[in-house]
């Protein structure tokens, strides 16, 4: 009895383990304070989650005037290229001691671009000069020679017929001017074999002054005073074969490939409309030239060559360039009228809020609510909006009822990768 009076006395009482803090008075409050904090941070999640969670499809805004080729049937791309070009090099081995051309200088026919050391070439003419004189000289020795051989023959006969003169010596006389005869037919191809060497030594002379083979503009200089040019590649790299490139601008045109599933549709001297990459906003008159007969294999494509006829100081080769097949040419009135202005979207871009027609631009994944006014023109499944948007511009292509401006999206392209 004694032991468990003792542990009576140990035991605490009720409302003192209340009083230091060991009671259910406090859990409670404490549980449901953590519960409710973790609600607050899972719809505040659910809520960050479900902005960055919408997946969109975007299209960038284009100019009306790359794509308001009207009653066009196809399109195609290519480049701007020049059917008469050439790369100016000597004909002969030298080096160079002038060069008169730089690039974009305008050169004509015949026009002195570069010179070559002649001092060689100018000896071996002098030394053909001198031997055709030469060769001539001996012509008109045995020409007097000859002169002389047939009075001799003459006078032989006429004493040989009165016999005061052997009959051997009036044939030796004969002899003597058909002997003559021939050595001075021999001397006359010597003299002129002498004036072929003039000739060709001439030539090789005059090929130390390289000429410009056309018209045209040089767009490139490859080579400098003292490097040697050749017409053959040798020199492992120290022989240059061009002194630079000339090209006729009047010559250029446009090759475009064409997939050959459509080229049916291309006929030559069909009406066509060029816009250059680097000039969005103008629009060349042109025309198909040619269909190549040959087929790409590798491309599936067709080359088309299509001729502009406006001829312009800023086109020039190798320009990235956009062909619209027309089903007709347009007439004079149609090609002055201004192009329209604005920027095109696809049609399901636009959508309605409050009775408004907006669109959405994506910039850095937030999306910014802008209201528009569509055109009443459209170009195929495009809407022409002349304030709002501008060229370049990222659109959310139909976009969800619930997206809003400030939302912030995630694209369908990164949404797959």
């Amino acid at each position: 009895m004694a032991n468990a009076d003792l542990l009576k006395e140990l035991r605490i009482e009720k409302h003192l383990r209340e009083e230091h803090g060991q009671g259910p008075g406090r859990w409670p409050w404490i549980v449901g304070g953590v519960l409710l904090v973790l609600v607050l941070i899972a719809l505040a999640g659910w809520f960050v989650m479900g902005r960055r969670a919408i997946e969109v499809q975007t299209a960038q805004a284009q100019s009306p005037v790359a794509n308001a080729a009207a009653g066009a049937v196809l399109q195609a791309t290519g480049y701007v290229t020049a059917r008469r070009q050439a790369t100016v090099s000597a004909q002969i081995t030298g080096t160079l001691t002038d060069v008169l051309i730089e690039e974009g200088d305008h050169v004509k026919e015949g026009q002195v671009v570069a010179r070559l050391d002649d001092s060689q070439y100018k000896a071996a003419l002098d030394a053909a000069r001198t031997t055709a004189a030469a060769s001539h000289a001996l012509v008109a020795q045995f020409q007097a020679q000859l002169a002389q051989n047939q009075r001799d023959a003459v006078r032989n006969e006429e004493l040989a017929a009165k016999g005061l003169v052997s009959k051997q010596l009036a044939e030796q006389s004969r002899t003597l001017v058909d002997s003559t005869r021939a050595q001075l037919l021999s001397q006359q191809r010597s003299a002129a074999s002498a004036d072929a060497q003039v000739v060709v030594a001439r030539v090789n002379f005059d090929y130390c002054v390289i000429r410009a083979p056309f018209d045209g503009v040089i767009t490139t200089k490859d080579a400098q005073v003292g490097e040697i040019v050749s017409p053959f590649s040798a020199g492992g790299g120290f022989t240059r074969t061009g002194v630079g490139t000339v090209v006729d601008m009047d010559s250029l045109e446009v090759d475009v490939d064409v997939n050959e599933a459509y080229i049916g549709r291309v006929k030559p001297s069909m009406p066509a409309e060029a816009v250059l990459d680097a000039y969005p906003d103008w629009k060349i008159p042109a025309h198909v030239i040619a269909i190549v007969p040959a087929a790409d294999r590798g491309k599936a494509t067709v080359k088309v060559r299509v001729a502009l006829e406006k001829k312009d100081a800023r086109i020039v080769p190798d320009m990235g360039v956009r062909v619209s097949f027309l089903e007709q040419k347009q007439d004079q009135a149609q090609a002055q009228t201004q192009a329209p202005q604005g920027a095109l979207v696809p049609t399901t871009a636009i959508a309605q809020r409050d009775g408004h027609g907006v669109v959405f631009i994506v910039s850095s994944d937030i999306v910014q609510q802008r209201s528009v006014s569509p055109a009443a023109s459209k170009i195929g499944d495009q809407s022409l909006l002349p304030t709002g948007v501008q060229v370049g511009d990222t659109v959310v292509v139909s976009p969800p009822a619930a997206l809003k401006d400030g939302d912030r999206v995630k694209l369908a392209a990164k949404a797959a990768e």
